[in-house]
């Protein structure tokens, strides 16, 4: 045999074994946790609805505080019962602690990425990112958004696309961070993202047919347009790109439904009162109309950057939970009280309208804050603050299943570190897709076909119990 053949038969040969190990690591994995599809909370999501605090919203401040703590550990804030006996959270979130048997709180999150860019990355595809602890842009050779992917497995055309972005892009603090859109799938599977929606402007410019555009005189633009764009075959990405969009114009302008659901003016002022007529509040608002019109996975962005008040320090629609310097002034003064208000009127409308039952929700960050308030002198601000940290941090889940009034996990004494199971980002992709009812251990595909796990997690089923 030529050295050539030998060759070519080996790697042919190693190659298929490899594959065959790879198409069984995730069934041995569930096999080893015990998860099967039949499994509690498979399947019971329409949608789900994803609440970003971007910028690492501090546990201690939230939704795992420690008032017995040294001064320095607890910082300036109490704590208050909730409506689960034994169960506590921040003094400035009373209306969530009244509805804190609507929800589960998950207390042991932990990672190891620690620099907003590259853990945004792993929040949105439960990937880390190749440069661990950074800020790098936006790539096309990026692992996708888990709304891409859905996009990509489970496409559904009621309201044109599977998953929309609220709010967004994120900002980090400036720039979009990575993470958020399709990467190596290509554009066409991108989310469709909604900017600010307090601006008095239409949610997406364009989509109001004008008078004298009847359907005929359209369908001769689009013939035209496609007569003078490159066919695809001999297309650039970048023009493929455009026709994507273009089809996509095409496709709202033909669904009057997607028009009104985008309309914010049809709510009764009372209740876009309720949400807050601020920008996170506005959005969950929108969120919750996405919701009701069917779309499968709706994320918003409750804040747009993780750390607008360093530029803009007296426009508090610009602020973000990145709080290295005054975290009492800027979470007491402005954040949370708006993040109590917002979140709980989406968590109460949702359920009012029976649409919680269907509809997983999740509110999370990136990482939390660490358990000890200091002056950061590298950072703006003249009081202290609390640095990065993601040994341990809190998320919240509702709907769908999810046991209300449940708390998931615990901290140490200084809420620094997991003393039970410990949940990452992968993990919580892993039930985004089970709640839907996809098992988290199968695959995408990228433009060559090559395969790709849709979750490296598991489901988190205590939240079933």
């Amino acid at each position: 045999m030529r050295r050539r053949d030998w060759l070519s038969l080996t790697s042919a040969a190693g190659l298929a074994y490899w594959g065959e190990v790879l198409r069984q690591r995730p069934a041995l994995a569930r096999e080893a946790h015990g998860a099967t599809s039949r499994d509690a909370g498979f399947g019971r999501a329409k949608s789900v609805l994803v609440v970003i605090a971007s910028g690492g919203q501090s546990q201690l401040e939230t939704f795992d505080p420690r008032p017995d703590a040294p001064l320095e550990v607890r910082g300036q804030f109490g704590a208050i019962e909730t409506s689960v006996p034994g169960t506590f959270v921040c003094e400035h979130l009373p209306r969530l602690a009244k509805l804190a048997n609507r929800y589960a709180i998950v207390r042991s999150m932990s990672h190891e990425d620690l620099d907003h860019g590259s853990a945004l990355y792993l929040m949105l595809t439960g990937q880390y990112h190749q440069r661990l602890s950074s800020n790098p842009p936006p790539r096309e050779t990026d692992h996708p958004f888990f709304g891409s992917v859905l996009e990509q497995v489970r496409p559904r055309s009621k309201f044109l696309r599977t998953s929309v972005l609220v709010n967004g892009p994120a900002l980090v603090p400036f720039e979009p961070g990575p993470g958020q859109f399709a990467g190596l799938l290509g554009r066409r599977f991108d989310s469709l993202i909604i900017g600010d929606m307090t601006t008095g402007q239409p949610a997406i410019p364009g989509l109001e047919r004008l008078e004298e555009m009847d359907s005929r005189r359209q369908e001769i633009r689009r013939q035209l347009l496609n007569q003078l764009e490159p066919s695809r075959p001999q297309a650039a990405q970048p023009t493929i790109d455009m026709q994507t969009l273009y089809q996509q114009a095409y496709e709202m302008l033909d669904r009057p439904a997607a028009r009104q659901a985008l309309d914010l003016e049809s709510e009764p002022a009372s209740l876009r009162d309720r949400y807050g007529r601020h920008r996170p509040g506005q959005a969950c608002l929108l969120a919750r109309r996405l919701i009701e019109a069917e779309v499968p996975l709706v994320t918003v962005m409750w804040n747009h950057s993780n750390r607008g008040q360093d530029r803009f320090p007296d426009e508090v629609e610009q602020f973000g939970w990145d709080t290295h310097n005054d975290i009492f002034d800027v979470l007491g003064g402005s954040l949370l009280p708006r993040f109590d208000q917002s979140f709980s009127a989406l968590l109460e409308d949702l359920d009012q309208r029976g649409l919680l039952e269907t509809t997983l929700v999740i509110c999370m960050g990136e990482f939390g804050r660490a358990p000890l308030v200091a002056l950061e002198s590298r950072f703006k601000g003249a009081s202290p603050g609390r640095k990065h940290w993601a040994a341990a941090y809190s998320i919240v889940m509702a709907g769908a299943g999810v046991r209300g009034g449940a708390t998931i996990g615990a901290t140490d004494r200084q809420a620094a570190y997991p003393i039970s199971t410990k949940y990452a980002p992968w993990d919580v992709t892993a039930t985004i897709f089970h709640a839907l009812g996809i098992d988290p251990a199968g695959h995408f595909y990228d433009s060559s076909n090559r395969p790709y796990p849709i979750s490296a997690g598991q489901p988190i089923a205590a939240l079933y119990g």
